[in-house]
Protein backbone atom coordinates (compact mmCIF):
# COMPACT_ATOMS: atom_id res chain seq x y z
CA UNK A 1 0.00 0.00 0.00
CA UNK A 2 0.87 3.25 -0.69
CA UNK A 3 0.87 6.33 1.76
CA UNK A 4 0.43 9.82 0.73
CA UNK A 5 1.09 12.20 3.61
CA UNK A 6 0.45 15.68 4.02
CA UNK A 7 3.68 17.02 5.22
CA UNK A 8 1.33 21.22 5.18
CA UNK A 9 -1.51 19.56 7.52
CA UNK A 10 -0.05 21.50 10.35
CA UNK A 11 -0.62 24.99 8.66
CA UNK A 12 -4.01 24.67 9.69
CA UNK A 13 -4.32 24.45 13.09
CA UNK A 14 -7.53 26.26 14.29
CA UNK A 15 -7.52 27.72 17.42
CA UNK A 16 -11.52 27.82 18.38
CA UNK A 17 -14.87 26.67 16.64
CA UNK A 18 -18.68 27.80 17.67
CA UNK A 19 -20.13 24.18 19.29
CA UNK A 20 -23.17 24.62 20.81
CA UNK A 21 -23.17 28.51 21.58
CA UNK A 22 -19.83 28.60 22.81
CA UNK A 23 -16.36 29.01 21.69
CA UNK A 24 -14.48 25.75 22.18
CA UNK A 25 -11.14 24.15 21.34
CA UNK A 26 -11.53 22.73 17.95
CA UNK A 27 -11.93 18.89 17.92
CA UNK A 28 -10.38 18.78 14.36
CA UNK A 29 -6.70 18.97 15.19
CA UNK A 30 -2.92 18.31 13.80
CA UNK A 31 -2.88 15.54 16.84
CA UNK A 32 -5.28 13.46 15.11
CA UNK A 33 -2.73 13.07 11.55
CA UNK A 34 0.37 12.74 14.11
CA UNK A 35 -1.36 10.08 16.32
CA UNK A 36 -1.50 7.58 12.73
CA UNK A 37 1.69 8.16 11.77
CA UNK A 38 3.40 7.44 15.22
CA UNK A 39 1.55 4.39 14.92
CA UNK A 40 2.49 3.67 11.34
CA UNK A 41 6.16 4.02 12.59
CA UNK A 42 5.58 1.12 15.15
CA UNK A 43 3.18 -0.89 12.67
CA UNK A 44 4.08 -0.17 9.21
CA UNK A 45 1.79 -1.21 6.91
CA UNK A 46 2.50 0.69 3.54
CA UNK A 47 5.44 2.93 2.14
CA UNK A 48 5.05 6.81 3.09
CA UNK A 49 5.53 8.95 0.10
CA UNK A 50 5.05 12.72 -0.29
CA UNK A 51 2.26 13.84 -3.42
CA UNK A 52 2.75 14.51 -6.84
CA UNK A 53 4.02 18.31 -7.19
CA UNK A 54 1.65 18.64 -10.17
CA UNK A 55 0.25 21.86 -9.75
CA UNK A 56 -1.43 22.51 -13.08
CA UNK A 57 -3.07 18.98 -13.01
CA UNK A 58 -4.51 19.39 -9.29
CA UNK A 59 -5.84 22.67 -10.05
CA UNK A 60 -8.17 21.34 -13.02
CA UNK A 61 -8.58 18.29 -11.03
CA UNK A 62 -10.32 20.84 -7.96
CA UNK A 63 -12.46 22.61 -11.00
CA UNK A 64 -14.00 19.32 -11.62
CA UNK A 65 -15.56 19.09 -8.62
CA UNK A 66 -15.31 22.52 -7.29
CA UNK A 67 -16.55 26.13 -8.25
CA UNK A 68 -14.30 28.60 -9.63
CA UNK A 69 -15.53 31.27 -7.28
CA UNK A 70 -15.20 28.82 -4.17
CA UNK A 71 -11.61 27.83 -5.01
CA UNK A 72 -10.91 31.40 -5.97
CA UNK A 73 -12.10 32.30 -2.56
CA UNK A 74 -10.62 29.92 -0.80
CA UNK A 75 -7.00 30.31 -1.81
CA UNK A 76 -7.31 34.74 -1.37
CA UNK A 77 -9.20 34.63 1.81
CA UNK A 78 -6.91 34.79 4.72
CA UNK A 79 -5.54 37.46 2.81
CA UNK A 80 -8.18 39.36 2.35
CA UNK A 81 -9.29 38.72 5.66
CA UNK A 82 -6.09 40.45 6.96
CA UNK A 83 -5.95 43.14 4.46
CA UNK A 84 -9.66 44.51 6.19
CA UNK A 85 -7.83 44.86 9.62
CA UNK A 86 -4.02 43.94 10.42
CA UNK A 87 -5.47 43.20 14.00
CA UNK A 88 -7.47 39.98 12.27
CA UNK A 89 -3.91 38.26 12.11
CA UNK A 90 -4.32 36.99 15.54
CA UNK A 91 -8.07 35.76 14.51
CA UNK A 92 -9.32 32.81 12.86
CA UNK A 93 -12.39 33.54 10.39
CA UNK A 94 -15.91 32.16 11.02
CA UNK A 95 -18.87 33.07 8.96
CA UNK A 96 -21.51 35.06 10.90
CA UNK A 97 -24.28 35.54 8.24
CA UNK A 98 -25.67 32.90 5.61
CA UNK A 99 -28.19 33.24 2.62
CA UNK A 100 -30.81 31.47 3.93
CA UNK A 101 -34.42 29.98 1.67
CA UNK A 102 -35.43 32.70 -0.63
CA UNK A 103 -32.28 34.64 -0.50
CA UNK A 104 -29.81 34.98 -3.72
CA UNK A 105 -26.55 33.21 -4.06
CA UNK A 106 -25.99 33.71 -7.60
CA UNK A 107 -24.71 37.25 -7.19
CA UNK A 108 -21.35 37.73 -5.33
CA UNK A 109 -21.20 40.26 -2.50
CA UNK A 110 -18.41 42.62 -2.20
CA UNK A 111 -18.47 42.36 1.49
CA UNK A 112 -16.01 39.73 3.18
CA UNK A 113 -18.68 38.88 5.65
CA UNK A 114 -21.07 38.19 2.98
CA UNK A 115 -19.14 35.88 1.15
CA UNK A 116 -17.59 33.71 4.14
CA UNK A 117 -21.05 33.19 4.60
CA UNK A 118 -22.40 32.11 1.26
CA UNK A 119 -19.41 29.82 0.88
CA UNK A 120 -19.91 27.76 4.37
CA UNK A 121 -22.52 25.91 5.66
CA UNK A 122 -21.50 26.31 9.86
CA UNK A 123 -19.44 28.13 12.20
CA UNK A 124 -17.51 25.68 13.29
CA UNK A 125 -14.89 24.95 10.64
CA UNK A 126 -12.19 28.46 10.99
CA UNK A 127 -10.50 29.59 8.24
CA UNK A 128 -6.58 30.52 9.50
CA UNK A 129 -3.01 31.60 7.60
CA UNK A 130 -2.63 27.89 6.47
CA UNK A 131 -5.98 27.07 5.66
CA UNK A 132 -5.76 26.80 1.98
CA UNK A 133 -1.96 25.24 1.72
CA UNK A 134 -2.98 22.38 4.06
CA UNK A 135 -6.16 21.69 2.33
CA UNK A 136 -4.79 21.76 -1.01
CA UNK A 137 -1.85 19.51 -0.21
CA UNK A 138 -4.10 16.88 0.98
CA UNK A 139 -6.20 17.18 -2.48
CA UNK A 140 -2.94 17.01 -3.77
CA UNK A 141 -2.25 13.42 -1.61
CA UNK A 142 -6.20 12.15 -2.75
CA UNK A 143 -5.35 12.57 -6.56
CA UNK A 144 -1.64 11.07 -6.17
CA UNK A 145 -3.61 7.99 -3.97
CA UNK A 146 -5.95 8.11 -6.78
CA UNK A 147 -3.15 7.87 -9.65
CA UNK A 148 -1.54 4.84 -8.09
CA UNK A 149 -4.23 2.76 -7.83
CA UNK A 150 -4.82 4.16 -11.79
CA UNK A 151 -1.56 3.04 -12.01
CA UNK A 152 -1.71 -0.74 -10.81
CA UNK A 153 -2.10 -0.61 -7.25
CA UNK A 154 -4.59 -2.44 -5.12
CA UNK A 155 -4.54 -0.08 -2.68
CA UNK A 156 -3.41 3.56 -1.76
CA UNK A 157 -4.58 5.82 1.72
CA UNK A 158 -4.76 9.94 1.48
CA UNK A 159 -3.28 10.46 4.89
CA UNK A 160 -4.32 13.81 5.76
CA UNK A 161 -6.01 16.63 7.37
CA UNK A 162 -8.34 18.45 7.39
CA UNK A 163 -10.85 16.37 6.04
CA UNK A 164 -13.13 16.06 2.79
CA UNK A 165 -16.09 14.86 2.90
CA UNK A 166 -18.70 17.77 4.16
CA UNK A 167 -16.85 19.75 1.80
CA UNK A 168 -19.60 20.39 -1.54
CA UNK A 169 -19.13 21.49 -4.82
CA UNK A 170 -19.11 25.79 -3.75
CA UNK A 171 -19.00 25.51 0.13
CA UNK A 172 -17.45 24.14 2.95
CA UNK A 173 -18.11 23.17 6.78
CA UNK A 174 -17.56 19.97 9.33
CA UNK A 175 -13.86 21.11 9.33
CA UNK A 176 -13.94 20.45 5.18
CA UNK A 177 -12.95 22.67 2.66
CA UNK A 178 -11.68 20.82 -0.42
CA UNK A 179 -13.06 17.26 -0.91
CA UNK A 180 -10.81 14.49 -1.03
CA UNK A 181 -12.71 11.37 -1.59
CA UNK A 182 -14.64 13.02 -4.84
CA UNK A 183 -11.72 14.24 -5.62
CA UNK A 184 -10.07 10.54 -5.82
CA UNK A 185 -13.10 9.36 -7.08
CA UNK A 186 -13.04 12.09 -10.41
CA UNK A 187 -9.58 11.05 -10.68
CA UNK A 188 -10.02 7.35 -10.99
CA UNK A 189 -12.84 8.15 -13.13
CA UNK A 190 -10.52 10.62 -15.60
CA UNK A 191 -8.15 7.78 -15.40
CA UNK A 192 -9.66 5.01 -17.22
CA UNK A 193 -12.00 3.68 -14.29
CA UNK A 194 -16.05 3.58 -16.04
CA UNK A 195 -17.35 3.19 -12.86
CA UNK A 196 -16.54 4.54 -9.08
CA UNK A 197 -17.80 3.84 -6.01
CA UNK A 198 -17.64 6.60 -3.12
CA UNK A 199 -18.30 4.51 0.36
CA UNK A 200 -18.15 6.78 3.43
CA UNK A 201 -17.83 5.05 6.69
CA UNK A 202 -17.65 8.29 8.86
CA UNK A 203 -20.06 9.02 11.34
CA UNK A 204 -21.50 11.76 9.88
CA UNK A 205 -23.17 11.98 6.20
CA UNK A 206 -20.71 12.56 3.42
CA UNK A 207 -22.92 15.26 2.57
CA UNK A 208 -20.76 17.33 0.13
CA UNK A 209 -19.89 14.26 -1.80
CA UNK A 210 -23.27 13.60 -2.34
CA UNK A 211 -24.34 17.06 -3.36
CA UNK A 212 -21.20 16.93 -5.88
CA UNK A 213 -22.13 13.27 -7.50
CA UNK A 214 -26.29 13.98 -7.25
CA UNK A 215 -26.74 14.33 -10.58
CA UNK A 216 -24.54 11.47 -12.46
CA UNK A 217 -24.39 7.91 -12.59
CA UNK A 218 -21.08 7.26 -12.95
CA UNK A 219 -20.18 7.69 -9.35
CA UNK A 220 -22.19 5.76 -6.79
CA UNK A 221 -22.34 7.75 -3.25
CA UNK A 222 -23.18 5.83 -0.08
CA UNK A 223 -23.05 6.43 3.36
CA UNK A 224 -23.48 5.08 6.38
CA UNK A 225 -23.79 7.30 9.17
CA UNK A 226 -25.63 9.10 12.00
CA UNK A 227 -29.91 9.93 11.73
CA UNK A 228 -29.67 12.85 10.07
CA UNK A 229 -32.89 13.84 12.05
CA UNK A 230 -30.58 14.03 15.37
CA UNK A 231 -27.11 14.26 14.20
CA UNK A 232 -24.57 16.49 11.92
CA UNK A 233 -25.13 17.87 9.76
CA UNK A 234 -28.86 17.56 10.03
CA UNK A 235 -29.63 18.89 6.35
CA UNK A 236 -28.95 15.76 4.31
CA UNK A 237 -28.27 12.13 4.61
CA UNK A 238 -32.15 10.78 4.79
CA UNK A 239 -33.07 7.63 3.09
CA UNK A 240 -35.41 8.80 0.40
CA UNK A 241 -32.19 10.88 -0.85
CA UNK A 242 -31.82 8.66 -4.23
CA UNK A 243 -30.23 11.28 -7.06
CA UNK A 244 -31.77 12.67 -9.65
CA UNK A 245 -31.84 13.26 -12.90
CA UNK A 246 -29.28 10.91 -14.58
CA UNK A 247 -28.06 10.08 -11.08
CA UNK A 248 -31.53 8.78 -9.56
CA UNK A 249 -30.21 5.60 -8.51
CA UNK A 250 -27.12 6.20 -7.92
CA UNK A 251 -26.81 7.70 -4.03
CA UNK A 252 -28.16 5.55 -0.80
CA UNK A 253 -28.17 6.79 2.46
CA UNK A 254 -28.33 4.59 5.56
CA UNK A 255 -28.98 6.68 8.76
CA UNK A 256 -28.53 4.48 12.13
CA UNK A 257 -29.55 5.92 15.23
CA UNK A 258 -27.67 7.20 17.93
CA UNK A 259 -26.45 4.09 20.10
CA UNK A 260 -26.59 1.61 17.08
CA UNK A 261 -25.10 -1.57 17.71
CA UNK A 262 -21.64 -3.06 16.14
CA UNK A 263 -23.91 -6.14 14.52
CA UNK A 264 -26.44 -3.44 13.08
CA UNK A 265 -23.42 -1.43 11.74
CA UNK A 266 -21.90 -4.50 9.78
CA UNK A 267 -25.64 -5.31 8.39
CA UNK A 268 -25.56 -1.94 7.43
CA UNK A 269 -21.69 -1.95 5.38
CA UNK A 270 -23.06 -5.08 3.60
CA UNK A 271 -25.89 -3.27 2.48
CA UNK A 272 -23.55 -0.25 1.50
CA UNK A 273 -21.43 -3.58 -0.44
CA UNK A 274 -24.15 -4.74 -1.85
CA UNK A 275 -24.79 -1.63 -3.95
CA UNK A 276 -21.40 -0.93 -5.22
CA UNK A 277 -21.24 -4.85 -6.26
CA UNK A 278 -24.48 -3.44 -8.17
CA UNK A 279 -22.76 -0.68 -9.39
CA UNK A 280 -20.53 -2.94 -10.92
CA UNK A 281 -17.85 -0.56 -9.79
CA UNK A 282 -14.22 -0.55 -11.36
CA UNK A 283 -12.80 1.11 -8.08
CA UNK A 284 -13.45 1.81 -4.51
CA UNK A 285 -13.16 5.17 -2.59
CA UNK A 286 -13.60 4.98 1.34
CA UNK A 287 -14.06 8.25 2.91
CA UNK A 288 -12.55 6.84 6.47
CA UNK A 289 -13.63 8.76 9.58
CA UNK A 290 -12.98 6.28 12.80
CA UNK A 291 -15.33 8.79 14.55
CA UNK A 292 -17.94 5.67 14.73
CA UNK A 293 -15.78 4.56 17.68
CA UNK A 294 -16.98 4.00 21.26
CA UNK A 295 -15.08 6.64 22.83
CA UNK A 296 -15.56 9.38 20.28
CA UNK A 297 -16.65 12.73 22.11
CA UNK A 298 -19.15 13.97 18.91
CA UNK A 299 -20.50 11.04 18.10
CA UNK A 300 -22.57 8.00 19.16
CA UNK A 301 -21.54 4.86 17.36
CA UNK A 302 -20.19 1.55 19.77
CA UNK A 303 -17.00 0.44 17.03
CA UNK A 304 -14.07 -0.96 19.33
CA UNK A 305 -10.20 -0.69 18.16
CA UNK A 306 -10.78 -4.67 16.54
CA UNK A 307 -14.04 -3.55 14.43
CA UNK A 308 -11.67 -1.62 12.14
CA UNK A 309 -9.65 -4.78 11.36
CA UNK A 310 -12.53 -6.39 10.46
CA UNK A 311 -13.51 -3.39 8.43
CA UNK A 312 -10.21 -3.48 6.56
CA UNK A 313 -10.92 -7.34 5.71
CA UNK A 314 -14.40 -6.54 4.41
CA UNK A 315 -13.02 -3.93 2.26
CA UNK A 316 -9.84 -6.42 0.70
CA UNK A 317 -13.05 -9.06 0.22
CA UNK A 318 -15.03 -6.64 -2.20
CA UNK A 319 -12.55 -7.18 -4.83
CA UNK A 320 -11.91 -3.68 -6.27
CA UNK A 321 -8.87 -1.57 -6.09
CA UNK A 322 -9.49 1.08 -3.08
CA UNK A 323 -8.28 4.63 -2.29
CA UNK A 324 -8.93 5.76 1.11
CA UNK A 325 -9.16 9.51 2.40
CA UNK A 326 -8.92 10.10 5.72
CA UNK A 327 -11.79 12.19 7.81
CA UNK A 328 -13.00 11.99 11.18
CA UNK A 329 -12.18 10.60 13.71
CA UNK A 330 -11.72 12.74 17.45
CA UNK A 331 -10.89 10.57 20.35
CA UNK A 332 -7.38 11.39 19.27
CA UNK A 333 -5.43 9.55 21.36
CA UNK A 334 -7.38 6.29 19.98
CA UNK A 335 -7.39 7.73 16.24
CA UNK A 336 -3.54 6.42 14.84
CA UNK A 337 -4.51 2.93 16.38
CA UNK A 338 -8.10 2.49 14.57
CA UNK A 339 -6.89 3.83 11.30
CA UNK A 340 -3.95 1.76 11.06
CA UNK A 341 -6.02 -1.60 12.27
CA UNK A 342 -8.21 -1.03 9.32
CA UNK A 343 -5.42 -0.29 6.94
CA UNK A 344 -3.54 -3.44 8.63
CA UNK A 345 -6.97 -5.67 7.50
CA UNK A 346 -7.09 -4.43 4.48
CA UNK A 347 -3.75 -4.93 3.17
CA UNK A 348 -3.41 -8.80 5.16
CA UNK A 349 -6.50 -9.51 2.98
CA UNK A 350 -5.70 -7.99 -0.56
CA UNK A 351 -4.92 -10.97 -2.82
CA UNK A 352 -1.35 -11.40 -3.49
CA UNK A 353 0.07 -10.62 -6.98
Amino acid sequence: MKIFRNALHRRHDARLEMYRGRLVPCHETPARLDHVLAELARRPVGSLHDPAPDDAALDAALAAIHAPRYLDFLAGAWDEWVALDPANADLDILPAVWPVRGFRADVLPESFAARIGLFSFDAGSPVMAGTWAAAREGAACARSAALAVSGGERAAFALTRPPGHHAGPDFFGGYCFLNNAALAAQTLRDHGAARVAVLDVDYHHGNGTQTIFYGRDDVLTVSLHGDPRTEYPFFLGHADERGEGAGLGANLNLPLPRGTSVATWFEALEAGLAAVAAHRAEALVVALGVDTFEGDPISGFHLRADDYLRLGERLARAGLPVVLTMEGGYAVAEVGGNVVNVLEGLVASLPRP
